[in-house]
């Protein structure tokens, strides 16, 4: 799918503003742009007195994933996704893995030209059920993730997005009006952590969760990066556990992840694997069905049980997973108990 870099296409969400600038209305950052300037993101460019986005139809390569790298573990177990991303992010998170992508340059960060289209029919080709824009933040090139999720529609293809969630009102309905599913990264519980280590604020993601949980179709699980020191305390996973089960519901996956040394923050300590399951312990005294680690090898941690019986419905080491004890109407074998999640042909079919 290589070829020739897109030019820049109308970019949607902005309004002029009295003092001659252009404001950005797709995130909370509301970038006030001259001419020629770029937004927070560096994708979201004024030319001609419009926005327009750099990064229509340029991506950063493609993948073909286990669906639960994602993480996603009640989508599609056991499927492929179709990875890629583009360049840029709305957020400066200081511990960010893919900077290169997210504030890297537009020339070096993208290489591929990948129109919808083409996209589609490589997932397909693939072998793939689903797409999934991930690698950077998809808000910042929703045009582009809108065409490409289209496009995958026709060729019965689902869409998924890996987002922080940070995005306003009107742009938030349409992207994840076309999503089939999503995994919100909820940094932290504590607008301070989001201040200063992402340069962003915590309000905008929770009203991204809510909306996505009573407002949509789509499918949506949640993902918390234990950081130590920063995010890992008791009182702060007890409260974002108990607001998660009382907010968007105790089906609701919560994914708790080891933090890695990475970008500005490479001198803290890896994440204990005790420290996930202590969290993984609080989210299940709140009410949480479905609370998992990530990062670490621990096989309990990242089994589904059944919240009726305790049973284990989905075993999983690695990104190997072996489908034990759901029918193919993804209910438990043993109490009948129908088990949340979107489980399809993929299921059914072992």
């Amino acid at each position: 799918m290589v070829g020739r870099l897109s030019a820049a296409a109308p970019a949607r969400h902005w309004h002029p503003i009295e003092d001659g600038r252009i404001q950005c209305d797709l995130c909370p950052r509301a970038c006030r742009l001259h001419e020629g300037q770029a937004g927070f993101c560096s994708v979201r460019v004024r030319e001609n007195d419009q926005i327009r986005l750099a990064v229509w139809g340029r991506t950063s390569g493609f993948a073909v994933d286990p669906i639960e790298k994602k993480p996603l573990y009640h989508f599609l177990p056991g499927s492929q996704v179709y990875s890629f991303g583009t360049a840029g992010c709305n957020l400066a998170c200081k511990h960010c893995q893919n900077w290169e992508l997210s504030r890297g340059r537009i020339e070096t960060g993208t290489r591929d030209a990948g129109p919808p289209s083409g996209i589609a029919r490589a997932a397909a080709r693939h072998g793939c059920e689903s797409i999934a824009f991930t690698y950077n933040e998809p808000v910042v090139f929703l045009e582009y993730a809108i065409d490409v999720a289209l496009a995958c529609r026709e060729r019965g293809l689902h869409s998924i997005a890996v987002t922080n969630g940070y995005v306003c009102a009107g742009p938030r309905r349409e992207l994840f009006g076309v999503l089939d599913a999503a995994n919100v990264d909820l940094k932290s519980f504590d607008d301070r952590f989001y201040q200063r280590i992402t340069g962003g604020r915590l309000q905008p993601v929770l009203e991204t969760l809510e909306y996505v949980a009573r407002e949509t179709d789509a499918w949506l699980e949640i993902t918390n990066l234990l950081i130590p020191g920063l995010n890992d305390s008791n009182q702060e996973i007890d409260a974002l556990t108990r607001w998660v089960v009382d907010r968007l519901g105790p089906e609701v996956p919560l994914h708790f992840t080891a933090f890695h040394p990475a970008g500005q923050l490479r001198d803290l300590e890896s994440t204990p694997a005790a420290a996930l399951r202590r969290a993984r312990a609080i989210a299940g005294s709140n009410g949480a069905l479905h609370a998992y680690t990530g990062n670490v090898p621990d096989p309990e941690g990242t089994r589904t049980a059944c919240p009726g019986c305790g049973e284990t419905l989905i075993g999983r080491e690695g990104y190997s997973v072996a489908m034990v004890g759901l029918d193919s109407a993804g209910c438990c074998r043993r109490c009948g108990r129908r088990v949340a999640g979107v489980f399809g042909e993929t299921l059914s079919s072992r």
